[in-house]
């Protein structure tokens, strides 16, 4: 199984008992000798001795013994010594439960492993230092199937408070409206409800770099972060709900395989599964793909226990056969189930025998005890254990009770008196048992267990017992119950305890989450990292609001159908789509926007990678899309597929580093046979998602400013740098470019056109970006002359190869490169992202800014300002094109073996190609020529065969008198 809370994970046994949802573990030395040894007669009788006098030794040493001496003891009786001892066997051991051992996080252990390598590894490989600029904060979107009034959202709510204080930023999303939108408000997180299309939800995930799930019943937003560009985001999904572990087991056994195999995929998809208990990952250890996590602590036993305290005390008693002036004690233990268990219930009776002595003396009292054991044996044969236990101790019968602990368990505990924890097992966390009494005003014992003690004060807010000597249970539940009835001391203690639990573990359960997001996050090189966490004071009155004047349970939670019905899955209708598409494809129908974008001087290109995309694509004739992938492009549409006129693009490697760039070199790759319009654009996807695309009134205006050639030769840009969230601190071109790459930036760029120019190693090779004269242009959205536009990708396409040639072996090896602080597919493209500005600059284009909404336009950067500052030399056209031919050059006539990748970018042109071109069709067109003389002679010359006579036309008077003689005739 995946990793526990805090460091600590259940080591499972290797078999299970099949009666017992938990795992079984290793007998006790006793009964390992007294259950699998072979023994004749004389060592059974010499066993049957020694086992007495383990017993005997037991008993006065360990646990300690209160039985009254004058009371007669099971253990008086040799038939029923014989009796224990097959009951021994049948039970399978004497053990506490000290076998169950906690072991590191094996998850966590994992996560820092991989920090500390990448930390490493991205230090020494490149022999470059990075450094961390604090930019802007860490952003995390909380995800909820509602937003009523429950446990899980008032965890939520303090967690969160929390973050804020450490220096995240949030943003809520919730399928539904409701209440809690006034609360998150409160705390300065703004709202945002979903919507759920075919397509997923159309929210760009990538924008936050920490997603946090809550419920089961959020599942329906998974369709979008296991599409691409989203799997990789990291996320961290909580369930509090054990209903999917109780029906996975109706799944499978009614054959519903694929349902369980569909909620498995929605697992393995979760970076970490957080439940707020150490049993709940047993339950769901279907779904393990070893990313469980335990964080211990949950609102829900208190919110329980606020509006349950009274509820159900007097129905329940009366439904389960109790009247009101019976004492009732609740013994309740460990979540985990051991052989040993008995054993503490049977020492926990008999601490109790004594205070039955004493209410059947007392004459006065009209009070009568009764013990209820709560357990989570479901099977029948712990209920006659404990009978017999309770008969061997000699109890009326009907007084003890053993009962199944289940999720109404809240029930049981609100009708009870007293409760008492009779675990000796050492707990990972606070029991949630012994919350959900605290938490309904019961007195509550228990052992001294460290992490009981560490929350409990004896005598202040329950009582504390020393596990050594169960004496002193006796002692205690005297003084609770002096007079048949609760001492006003313990009813006190029980309010102070009610009062204690309402934060019990609130600053365990914040820590926790912080700390398991320091580890999960991969925070790029602009973000501030978060502070370290401390106990705030706020976090004291968080749970205050949720607790007094609000009713948190839904009226609907118990008419409501949870129980899935198969409706089939989104790749089945995925799968009908491309059916349905392949038919339509079969018709030769015609897309009306491709029809329409015939006649129009300009196109929009907009990549995209993966179905998480398709809701920030645009569908009028001016767009069209452009798959990085053949695999999830949209159906019914005419988006380009980028494989087929690149082939670099089907290598993963290439697709991911080179980003947007593998669609301007798949277009540019024999242009003339793709776009024909005049003019070129390209428009980012995200562009679109954060509501900076072009607006009907801003593409009108570009169009007639294009037409008009308002500006000439110029790059058109629509998303402005000093409005990128990465640059809130409105920093200058360079500075934000070594923001947002480790601090590298300049570094990268000087280096790579050294290379790419051939230039010495100490000049200065870095270009100036003037911070006057305006902003810059971001995420690939602008437009140019289809001319330029080839002109750009010619000295891309070497820049790009100078860059790989720097970085390929390390990137591709082992996935880090000095531009990121941890592994990163795309590793070049925040560099790229901001090439198209150097090269417009420096190549003297005139730089203007569209005004998405408005569609109002300002040139920055003008002409008169450049002066003195632009490399024309070495971004001229004439530049670059000698350099290109000089590279298809080498490529056609040396054949270099060596990985290269300018050639797989684009056509491998130069004057000996075209020469060679030209004189194939020229022999092409002698060849054809040649062909056609050839025929023309053979026609020429073609034998006709001569006439074998020759007809002669008759007279008109010869015609006449050869019809007058026919007449004649007849």
């Amino acid at each position: 199984m995946g990793s526990l809370e805090n460091g600590n994970s259940l080591k499972r046994a290797a078999s299970r008992n099949e009666r017992n949802p938990f795992p079984t573990r290793p007998r006790s030395r006793l009964s390992r000798f007294l259950l699998f040894k072979k023994l004749d007669y004389l060592q059974w009788v010499c066993t049957v001795a020694v086992f007495l006098f383990f017993v005997v030794f037991f008993q006065m040493f360990l646990p300690g013994s209160v039985m009254d001496k004058s009371q007669d003891s099971f253990l008086d009786d040799k038939d029923s010594v014989f009796g224990e001892l097959r009951y021994l066997k049948d039970m399978g051991g004497l053990d506490f439960g000290e076998d169950i051992r906690l072991e590191p996080s094996k998850l966590l252990e994992k996560f820092q492993r991989e920090n500390k390598l990448v930390n490493l590894e991205s230090s020494s490989a490149f022999n470059r230092s990075q450094h961390r600029f604090q930019y802007r904060k860490p952003q995390l979107a909380l995800v909820f199937p509602d937003l009523l009034v429950d446990p899980q959202q008032l965890l939520m709510v303090t967690i969160a408070a929390a973050l804020r204080e450490i220096g995240y930023e949030l943003q809520v999303y919730s399928l539904e409206d409701g209440p809690v939108r006034n609360v998150w408000q409160s705390i300065r997180v703004p709202v945002t409800v979903l919507e759920v299309g075919p397509n997923g939800t159309a929210v760009d995930w990538l924008n936050y770099d920490g997603i946090l799930v809550s419920s089961l019943e959020a599942k329906s937003v998974f369709s979008s972060f296991m599409q691409e560009p989203f799997k990789s985001i990291p996320l961290i999904w909580t369930i509090p709900e054990r209903a999917l572990a109780v029906r996975s087991r109706e799944y499978t056994s009614s054959g519903q395989i694929e349902l369980v195999n569909d909620w498995k995929k929605v697992f393995s998809r979760a970076t970490v599964v957080v439940f707020p208990n150490h049993a709940l990952p047993m339950l769901y250890s279907t779904f393990d793909s070893g990313n469980y996590y335990v964080i211990p602590g949950s609102p829900a036993a208190v919110l329980n226990g606020d509006n349950l305290m009274n509820l159900y005390k007097d129905n329940q008693r009366k439904k389960m056969g109790y009247g009101p002036e019976e004492l009732l004690f609740a013994v309740v233990g460990s979540q985990f189930m051991y052989r040993g268990l008995w054993l503490e219930h049977a020492l926990i009776l008999q601490a109790l025998l004594p205070l039955f002595a004493d209410f059947s003396s007392d004459k006065n009292s009209n009070s009568h005890m009764k013990i209820i054991i709560l357990s989570s044996d479901s099977t029948g044969n712990y209920s006659m254990a404990v009978e017999r236990i309770a008969l061997n101790l000699s109890y009326p019968s009907g007084v003890v009770k053993h009962m199944v602990i289940e999720e109404d368990v809240d029930k049981v505990l609100s009708m009870t008196d007293l409760v008492i924890y009779g675990s000796f097992l050492e707990e990972p966390s606070f029991p949630e048992i012994l919350m959900k009494a605290m938490s309904l005003g019961k007195p509550i014992i228990a052992p001294e267990l460290s992490n009981i003690r560490k929350y409990v004060d004896d005598r202040v807010n329950g009582y504390i017992f020393p596990k050594e000597n169960i004496r002193v249970l006796t002692q205690i539940i005297l003084e609770v119950i002096p007079n048949g009835k609760l001492s006003p001391l313990a009813r006190n203690i029980a309010s102070i305890g009610r009062g204690t639990v309402k934060n019990l573990m609130v600053p365990e359960t914040v820590e926790g989450y912080a700390f398991l997001l320091e580890n999960v996050l991969k925070l790029p090189s602009e973000v501030a990292p978060p502070k370290e966490f401390k106990i705030f004071k706020h976090l004291r009155g968080t749970m205050e609001p949720f607790s007094k004047g609000e009713t948190w349970r839904r009226e609907e939670q118990e008419l409501k159908d949870r129980t899935d019905q198969p409706r089939g899955t989104w790749e089945d209708v995925y799968r009908n789509a491309k059916r349905a598409d392949r038919m339509r494809n079969d018709l030769h129908e015609r897309d009306e926007r491709e029809l329409e974008r015939i006649g129009q001087p300009f196109c929009i290109y907009e990549p995209y990678f993966g179905e998480g995309t398709w809701p920030f694509l645009h569908q009028n004739s001016l767009y069209r899309g452009f798959g990085l992938s053949t695999k999830g492009r949209r159906p019914g549409m005419d988006d380009v597929d980028g494989p087929s006129r690149l082939q670099l693009l089907n290598n993963p490697y290439y697709r991911d580093t080179l980003g947007e760039y593998g669609a301007f070199f798949a277009i540019a790759n024999r242009i003339d046979r793709l776009h024909r319009n005049a003019w070129i654009g390209f428009q980012s996807w995200r562009a679109t998602a954060r509501k900076a695309s072009l607006s009907d009134v801003a593409q009108t205006s570009l169009l007639d400013t294009i037409e008009k050639r308002k500006y000439g030769d110029a790059l058109y840009f629509w998303v402005r740098m000093d409005m990128d969230p990465r640059n809130s601190m409105q920093r200058d071109f360079w500075s934000f470019c070594d923001a947002i790459n480790a601090g590298n930036c300049k570094f990268v760029f000087s280096e790579t056109l050294k290379r790419m120019y051939g230039l010495q190693h100490d000049l200065n090779s870095l270009p100036p970006m003037p911070e006057e004269g305006g902003t810059w242009s971001v995420m690939q959205s602008w437009a140019l002359p289809t001319k330029s536009f080839l002109e750009f990708v010619m000295f891309s396409r070497m820049f790009v190869d100078s860059l790989d040639a720097q970085m390929y072996e390390e990137h591709h090896l082992s996935g880090h490169c000095y531009l990121s602080f941890s592994k990163d597919k795309r590793c070049y493209s925040r560099v790229l992202e901001l090439l198209i500005n150097v090269w417009a600059y420096h190549s003297a284009r005139r730089i203007v800014y569209v005004n998405p909404e408005t569609g109002m336009m300002q040139e920055y950067h003008k002409f008169k300002g450049r002066k003195g500052k632009m490399w024309i030399k070495w971004f001229s056209f004439n530049t670059l094109k000698a350099m290109d031919e000089d590279l298809a050059e080498e490529v056609d006539s040396d054949h270099p073996k060596r990985r290269w990748l300018w050639p797989s970018t684009g056509e491998v042109v130069w004057q000996g190609v075209l020469d060679r071109e030209r004189n194939l069709r020229n022999r092409q067109k002698e060849t054809r020529k040649q062909k056609s003389k050839d025929k023309l002679e053979r026609m020429r010359h073609k034998h006709h065969q001569k006439a074998l006579g020759k007809y002669v036309k008759p007279l008109a008077e010869d015609i006449e008198n050869s019809n007058s003689t026919l007449v004649t005739s007849n």
